[in-house]
């Protein structure tokens, strides 16, 4: 019974095979793109996903200010932050916020996606937004993602 192995293999650090992609944000709905993108550094769409190894990809997102939302949640939607101090709240909409910082509504709704440990901020380091649609990472040869395709 020795030749036969039927035992689960996990990912770990070593043996995880990280790619590179690139998403092209420009008319994306923001909640579908994020949660794609998401999956991707999470590893979930590798057929040797572990749930506590950081075996995901890393995630290069292009045109971050073209996003789009559905709906009237350009104008309804809320983003809240607390100064610290009372009365300290703060609100914006998706509209003043991406005239102020176009790539924070993509990495926001990413961040929130991801695990809320140790683990979430190694995968959040995997991730990489640009407003434009040029990027620094030509060199590690980055494919593009069709996110038509992906289910």
């Amino acid at each position: 019974m020795d030749t036969l192995s039927y035992r689960t293999v996990s990912a770990n650090k070593e043996t995880a095979n990280k790619e590179w992609i690139v998403i092209d944000a420009a008319d994306q709905v923001v909640g579908r793109l994020s949660s794609v993108a998401a999956k991707f550094l999470r590893g979930k769409y590798k057929t040797n996903f572990t749930p506590h190894v950081d075996c995901g990809d890393n995630v290069i997102i292009i045109n971050a200010e073209k996003i789009v939302f559905t709906g009237n949640k350009m104008e309804d939607k809320v983003y809240v932050r607390h100064s610290g101090y009372p009365g300290g709240q703060r609100f914006r909409s998706p509209r003043e916020l991406l005239a102020r910082n176009p790539i924070g509504v993509v990495e926001a709704a990413i961040k929130g996606m991801l695990p809320k440990s140790r683990l979430g901020s190694d995968l959040y380091r995997n991730l990489f937004v640009y407003a434009g649609s040029e990027h620094p990472h030509e060199a590690q040869k980055p494919k593009s993602i069709d996110l038509t395709k992906i289910k």
